[in-house]
C-alpha cells in the first residue's frame, strides 16, 4: 500500500497513538479516561481527521468476532452458576501433595479453564481462591499467582475461543475449529509443563518452607471459599435494589446458616423448627389487622423468602445424606416440604446444572465440527437463557459490554492507522527477513510478534500483521499460510507473560489479588519482570518447534 498524504498519514499516527496510550495506560494523569473511551475517542479521531470514511468506520467493525465473544461470556456466566468453577477449585486441593504440587495443579487447571473458557474468566475466578490458599497454609502467595497468570494465558493460545486475539486470527484465516486446536495443542502442552517446572525451579526453597498450621488440609479451605465466590461482584448492580427488610433478612439467614453448619444436623434441625415458628408468628400478624397494607406486604416477602431458603436447606441435607434425624417429627417436616416443592422448581433442582453442562459441551462439539463459530456460540448462550427459565437481565448485566465496544473502537482505529501506509511500509522492510520456510525468518518473525505484542498489546499486533504475515507465507504454500497465523496465534498469546502489562489476564490477577478482602497481595511489577523474560522466551522457542500447519 503506498504512503498516504502527509496530513492523513501525520494525523492518522496521532489518533492511534492517543488510542496506543490510552489502551496501555489507561490512567493517565492528563486524560483518565480509561482504555473503553480511549479506543472511542481514537475511533472518533480517526473519522474525524478524514483518515477514514464514516462508512469504512462502520465496515471496519468485526461483527462475527463481537458474536462470538458476547457468546462466549454469556455461557461462561451460566457456567459460573452451575459451579463449574467450584468444581474446579475444589480440583485445586484435592489428595493434594504439598505446595509444590498445589502449584503444578494450578497450572495445569487454569491452562485447561482457559482453553475452553478464555484466559480472563479463568482469572477472575480463580484468583481470589489460590489467594485464600496460600495465605492459609503460610505460603509465599507469588509463585501462584504467577502459575495462573502465565499458564492462563499459555493455555488459551489452544483454541479459537480461548482469548480475543485467537477469536480474530480464527475468523480471519478460515481455519477451522479442529484444525486450530491440533495445530497448537502440541506446543501448548509443552508449553505449560515447561512453565510449571520453571516456576518449580525459581521458587524451589520458598515453596519447601514448613506451614506453620497444625493438620491444616486445603481440601477444607476448598469446601469453605470455593461456596462463597462470585463470579463477577463488580457488576452484580441487581443486588442492590433489594430493600433493607429482604436484606436483612436475608443476612440473618447467611448468619443462621453458619451457624447451623458448625453446630450439626440437630442444630439445623433446631434452627428449621425455630424459623417455622417465626413464620407462623409473622403469618398471624400479618393476618391481623392492626398492621398497614405495605408492613403486610413485607411480611410475605419475608416469609417466602424463609420458605425459599428452608426448602434449598432441606435438600442439601437430603442430597448429604443426613436427612435421618432424631426426632420423627423432623422427618415428617421434611417430607411435607418436599411434597409441596413446585415442579418447575425440582426440575430446575435436578436438571438444570446437567444441561447447562451439555449445552456447553454441545457448543464445543458444534465448533469442532466446523460450524460457524459466533452463531454456534450465541446459540448456546440463548439455549441457556431459556432453561433457566427466569428474568435473564441478572445474568446478562454481567457481560463485559465495555469490552465488546473497546473492540468497536479498536477496529475502527486499527483500521485507519492501516490506511496511513505504515504498516505495510514495516512491514515490506522485514519479509525478506521474515520467511517462515526457514528457521531464521520464523525466529525473525517470532522477535517481531513478540515485542509489537508487548509495545502494541495483541490484539492490535494481530489486526496490523495478520494480513500481512499470512500473505508472505502464502506465496510459498497453503500450508505456509495455515502455520504463519498459528505462529502469529502462539507466539502473540504467550508474549502476555512477558510482562505484568503484557496481557489483560495478568492485570486481572494483580488486581484482583490487592483488593482481595482481608487477603490483599501486590504482584509487583519487577517481581514478574523476573520470571516472565526468561520463561516466556524458553516456552515461545519450544513451542515454535510444534507448530504446525
Amino acid at each position: 500500500m503506498a504512503m498516504a498524504v502527509s496530513a492523513k498519514l501525520v494525523l492518522g499516527s496521532i489518533a492511534f497513538a492517543i488510542f496506543w496510550v490510552l489502551a496501555v495506560f489507561p490512567a493517565v494523569p492528563f486524560l483518565p479516561i480509561g482504555r473503553t473511551a480511549g479506543s472511542l475517542l481514537g475511533a472518533m479521531l480517526m473519522v474525524s481527521f478524514r483518515v477514514i470514511t464514516p462508512d469504512q468506520a462502520y465496515d471496519a467493525i468485526d461483527l462475527p468476532i463481537l458474536g462470538l465473544l458476547f457468546g462466549t461470556m454469556v455461557v461462561s456466566i451460566y457456567l459460573e452458576r452451575a459451579d463449574m468453577f467450584k468444581y474446579l477449585g475444589k480440583l485445586l486441593s484435592w489428595k493434594s501433595l504439598g505446595a509444590k504440587d498445589l502449584l503444578c495443579r494450578i497450572c495445569l487447571i487454569s491452562a485447561i479453564s482457559s482453553s475452553l473458557f478464555t484466559n480472563d474468566t479463568t482469572c477472575v475466578v480463580l484468583t481470589e481462591f489460590v489467594l485464600k490458599i496460600a495465605r492459609q497454609h503460610n505460603l509465599p502467595p507469588h509463585p501462584f499467582l504467577l502459575a495462573l497468570a502465565s499458564s492462563a494465558n499459555i493455555g488459551s493460545s489452544a483454541t479459537p475461543i480461548g482469548n480475543p486475539q485467537n477469536l480474530v486470527i480464527a475468523l480471519e484465516s478460515k481455519i477451522s475449529f479442529g484444525d486450530f486446536v491440533l495445530g497448537i495443542l502440541p506446543a501448548m502442552l509443552v508449553g505449560v509443563l515447561v512453565n510449571a517446572l520453571i516456576l518449580l525451579c525459581m521458587y524451589w526453597r520458598l515453596l519447601s518452607v514448613q506451614k506453620d498450621e497444625e493438620d491444616a488440609t486445603l481440601e477444607v479451605v476448598a469446601e469453605e471459599d470455593v461456596n462463597f465466590h462470585h463470579f463477577s461482584p463488580a457488576t452484580m448492580s441487581h443486588i442492590t435494589s433489594l430493600d433493607s427488610h429482604e436484606w436483612n433478612s436475608k443476612a440473618e439467614i447467611v448468619n443462621i446458616d453458619s451457624q447451623a453448619n458448625v453446630k450439626g444436623n440437630i442444630g439445623h434441625a433446631e434452627t428449621l423448627r425455630n424459623r417455622i415458628r417465626n413464620e407462623n408468628e409473622l403469618h398471624r400478624t400479618s393476618s391481623s389487622g392492626s398492621v398497614s397494607s405495605a408492613n403486610s406486604n413485607g411480611s410475605k416477602d419475608l416469609t417466602s423468602e424463609l420458605h425459599s431458603q428452608r426448602r434449598d436447606e432441606n435438600q442439601n441435607i437430603l442430597s448429604n445424606g443426613t436427612a435421618s434425624m432424631d426426632e420423627p417429627g423432623d422427618a415428617v417436616f421434611m417430607q411435607s416440604l418436599d411434597e409441596k416443592e413446585n415442579p418447575t422448581t425440582k426440575w430446575k433442582r435436578l436438571l438444570w446444572k446437567p444441561c447447562v453442562y451439555l449445552v456447553t459441551i454441545g457448543m464445543l462439539i458444534s465448533l469442532l465440527m466446523g460450524l460457524n463459530m459466533s452463531w454456534t456460540a450465541i446459540a448456546a448462550a440463548l439455549a441457556l437463557v431459556v432453561l433457566d427459565f427466569k428474568d435473564a437481565r441478572p445474568s446478562l448485566e454481567k457481560v463485559s459490554y465495555s469490552l465488546l465496544i473497546f473492540f468497536c473502537g479498536m477496529f475502527i482505529t486499527v483500521d485507519g492507522f492501516n490506511k496511513t501506509g505504515i504498516p505495510s511500509a514495516v512491514w515490506d522492510l522485514m519479509e525478506p527477513y521474515a520467511k517462515i520456510d526457514h528457521v531464521s525468518g520464523i525466529a525473525v518473525l517470532a522477535v517481531v510478534i513478540l515485542v509489537l505484542s508487548n509495545v502494541a498489546s495483541n490484539v492490535p499486533t494481530v489486526l496490523l500483521l495478520g494480513a500481512r504475515v499470512a500473505a508472505s507465507a502464502a506465496q510459498i504454500s497453503a500450508a505456509e499460510e495455515k502455520k504463519a497465523w498459528l505462529i502469529l496465534a502462539w507466539v502473540s498469546t504467550v508474549a502476555g507473560n512477558l510482562s505484568l502489562l503484557g496481557s489483560a489476564a495478568n492485570l486481572i490477577v494483580c488486581e484482583q489479588a490487592r483488593r482481595a478482602q482481608h487477603l490483599g497481595y501486590t504482584l509487583s511489577f519487577w517481581r514478574h519482570l523476573k520470571f516472565g523474560v526468561p520463561a516466556t522466551l524458553v516456552v515461545t522457542a519450544i513451542g515454535l518447534t510444534l507448530i504446525r500447519g
